[in-house]
């Protein structure tokens, strides 16, 4: 039976939304291909014609994983924004939400950074360039706020906001996310005051 392409399309997408939550719950490497296609209900071929190799997935999934993160953050931030009206504290509302969510392990692209820990590898300079992108959401909000002094404040919200979410993994907490709202509220408070 020859396959349509909504088949092709949802096999591709069972297949990445599969690895995506494996990766993220077991890690990278824990995680071989044999099992993803058991759990994917996918037959090899079907795999491998999707994905051609292991390394390709992990693209994928990474590329996959930014599309909801970036999804979540956005549908998030404007349920916090009309109760807020301050689109920097929905994002740290936003933060929390993530922090709070069941099954939360951290930042898959952190997570894949170390797990990959070869910088040339295709995940890496993903995961470097999502990193950039993310970072560059966070300066709009912080240029929101502030005005020219985005410039000089944004660097040090992201690693607030990098070591909001280490601090959420390592302790099982979401109060990291209050914590760099604070210090990142005070930044902007004195940014102002300027």
């Amino acid at each position: 039976m020859a396959r349509t392409p909504s088949t092709t399309s949802e096999a591709r997408l069972r297949i990445l939304e599969t690895a995506d939550r494996l990766f993220y719950l077991e890690g990278i490497r824990a995680v071989g291909i044999d099992r993803v296609i058991a759990e994917a209900e996918v037959a090899k071929a079907t795999l491998y014609a999707h994905f051609p190799s292991k390394d390709e997935l992990i693209l994928a999934v990474l590329h996959h994983r930014e599309a909801s993160v970036l999804e979540f953050f956005r549908t998030a931030m404007e349920r916090h924004e009309k109760r807020t009206k301050d689109k920097l504290r929905a994002f740290f509302a936003a933060l929390k939400d993530w922090f709070q969510a069941p099954g939360f392990r951290g930042c898959a692209f952190i997570n894949a950074a170390v797990e990959l820990a070869d910088p040339q590898h295709p995940g890496s300079k993903f995961v470097r360039e999502h990193k950039q992108r993310f970072r560059e959401m966070i300066d709009g909000l912080v240029e929101e706020a502030v005005g020219q002094a985005h410039a000089r404040l944004t660097p040090a919200v992201a690693i607030l906001v990098e070591g909001a979410v280490v601090t959420a993994v390592i302790h099982g907490s979401a109060d990291s996310a209050d914590v760099a709202r604070d210090a990142t509220l005070a930044l902007v408070t004195g940014a102002g005051s300027r």
